[in-house]
């Protein structure tokens, strides 16, 4: 009881005054920096880890953006462009089986790129190369065989190339399962990202091709568990395809879905890095992406889309879009976040309490000295008990008490033995002007109980064996 006093939820407290602390030290106008991005989301992460992870706490109102689609629609290649540069998780055949937090943060200052995973035993952040950081998220979903798991692994980037953000890659939509071992886990990785989208505090990256809104099948997903697209941000890649098709006639209706689209739903076309397979990449990686974000936008541009649209397109206006995002987000949530951080810390403080009280009431010391106690009264009590009380209730006289006797083995019908102890006596009545009047027990019209009844007992039942030792001989 002593360890968990100390070092579980004493330290539950302790986790949640620090993260109410860190909360406390933002303000809007602070929000405004770049640096104060990166805080913010070091912030976020740091109340998630020690809050929801320490304290196994579910249902907390944290918000976050999830990442969802269909494989190979270009979900891996938008993390590429968040990150500022190319690496592949290593997930095997199977695919990516359970959710990847990725924590983007942006360090001007720094000269290269530095990746972390975060210990799933300790909690604690560790740096390591990029090969090897393949290599452990890898193992993590390799280890679920033809499973799935809501435990995420976290990733960590910290670069001068990447943008300030966090978001929760789930693994892809299956839509063709080539036997039933593979279709049983399409079904269970479904099952599982849409648990994350029905979650209320999870902002919804749908990620399609930029093709016919109507043949979007994970924006349909999306409308299922959020009919009005409150939470919902669509993300149409490969935006260049279409360069030759859209002119200035059909690309507003295009932009805008040629109505299939709701007019509220927040949607964003662009174009991610890439270049011709076999071929190395033919400039940096955020240059081709600055590129592509350029060239999106002077194509749209040019074939005359209305500037209110223009702010739909390109890497740069979404991610842009998605940094005053999560400050809305962020400043939305500080009210019920707090509030629900200042609820778990009166649970862990009067948890505390109790365990104390606990702890206290459990002393050997104690315990031996109240057994004591108890000894001592009851051996004071047993000597009432024996001698009877004649003022406590209940009580009764001998005469009384064979009659109830006779009464209640009368009702059941007793067959066993004779409730008279010799034919000489024709009624109870007869018995009892026996007892009371030729042999005169003591005690026989005293209204009794406890010992005293039971010693009373005892010579009438002396007295009833006799009559059958007689009748034997």
């Amino acid at each position: 009881a002593q360890a968990v006093l100390t070092q579980g939820w004493f330290f539950g407290g302790q986790a949640l005054l620090r993260s109410i602390a860190l909360l406390a030290t933002l303000d809007r106008s602070a929000m405004a920096s770049v640096g104060s991005k990166t805080q913010l989301l070091n912030v976020l992460g740091d109340v998630k880890a020690r809050v929801q992870d320490k304290l196994g706490i579910v249902d907390f109102p944290m918000p976050q953006f999830i990442l969802v689609g269909k494989q190979s629609v270009g979900k891996s290649r938008l993390i590429e462009a968040l990150a500022g540069e190319t690496f592949n998780f290593i997930s095997g055949t199977l695919g990516s089986r359970r959710p990847t937090v990725l924590e983007f943060r942006n360090i001007s200052s720094a000269r290269s790129s530095r990746w972390f995973v975060r210990d799933r035993k300790t909690n604690q952040w560790q740096e390591h190369p990029i090969e090897q950081v393949m290599l452990l998220v890898g193992a993590a979903h390799e280890e679920l065989g033809e499973s799935v798991s809501p435990e995420p692994i976290y990733v960590r980037i910290e670069s001068p190339s990447c943008v300030d953000m966090q978001i929760v890659d789930l693994p892809g939509f299956r839509d063709f399962a080539v036997d039933s071992s593979k279709q049983h886990l399409a079904d269970k990785i479904t099952d599982l990202v849409k648990a994350f989208m029905k979650d209320k505090h999870n902002v919804i990256l749908c990620v399609e091709q930029a093709a016919d809104a109507a043949t979007m099948s994970t924006l349909q997903r999306c409308r299922q568990i959020d009919p009005k697209f409150q939470r919902t941000i669509l993300i149409r890649n490969k935006l260049d395809k279409f360069y030759h098709d859209l002119t200035a006639e059909n690309v507003g209706r295009w932009v805008d879905g040629y109505g299939d689209l709701p007019e509220f739903l927040p949607r964003f076309s662009l174009t991610l890095p890439w270049w011709q397979e076999g071929t190395t990449v033919p400039k940096s990686f955020p240059e081709l992406r600055d590129d592509m974000n350029a060239e999106d936008l002077r194509q749209m541009q040019a074939k005359g889309l209305n500037p209110k649209y223009m702010q739909t397109i390109g890497f740069g206006n979404f991610t842009s879009y998605m940094e005053r995002k999560i400050e809305q987000m962020f400043v939305d949530s500080i009210s019920p976040v707090l509030s629900k951080l200042h609820d778990l810390k009166q649970a862990a403080e009067r948890r505390h309490k109790d365990l104390e009280t606990e702890f206290s009431d459990t002393d050997p010391h104690r315990i031996l000295s109240t057994t004591r106690d108890c000894g001592v009264s009851f051996a004071a009590a047993i000597t009432h008990v024996m001698e009877g009380v004649p003022d406590l209730k209940p009580v009764m006289s001998l005469e009384h008490e064979l009659q109830e006797f006779h009464s209640y083995h009368q009702t059941m019908g007793s067959p066993n033995f004779s409730l008279l102890p010799s034919e000489e006596f024709g009624t109870l009545n007869d018995y009892v002007d026996y007892l009371r009047n030729e042999i005169q027990l003591a005690t026989f019209d005293v209204e009794v109980n406890g010992g005293a009844q039971f010693r009373r007992l005892m010579t009438e039942v002396e007295i009833f064996l006799r009559f059958s030792e007689i009748a034997v001989e």
